[in-house]
């Protein structure tokens, strides 16, 4: 995990949620813990880490992503075991 993927975990985890956190760097993080991704339908992506499953969509028009999603991305991570 490089320096940018931390700081993003990071971000995710503090509170009050932040509205600032870009979706690209929440997927690259996704990535560097070995998550599988896929697409879905429109603007949904797919989500398995350590064999918990999520269903995230998109941010757009915008890039970054509102604190409801910060929320779902938090929760989606503890479960599969991340700690900040």
């Amino acid at each position: 995990m490089n320096k940018r993927q931390r700081q993003t975990l990071k971000r995710i985890f503090e509170r009050p949620e932040r509205t600032d956190i870009s979706w690209l760097d929440i997927e690259s993080l996704f990535i560097a813990f070995g998550a599988d991704i896929s697409e879905g339908r429109s603007s949904r992506v797919r989500v398995a880490l350590n064999e918990v499953r999520a269903v995230f969509h998109r941010p757009h028009p915008k890039r970054v992503t509102n604190k409801g999603a910060i929320k779902s991305v938090r929760r989606f991570l503890q479960e599969a075991g991340v700690k900040a």
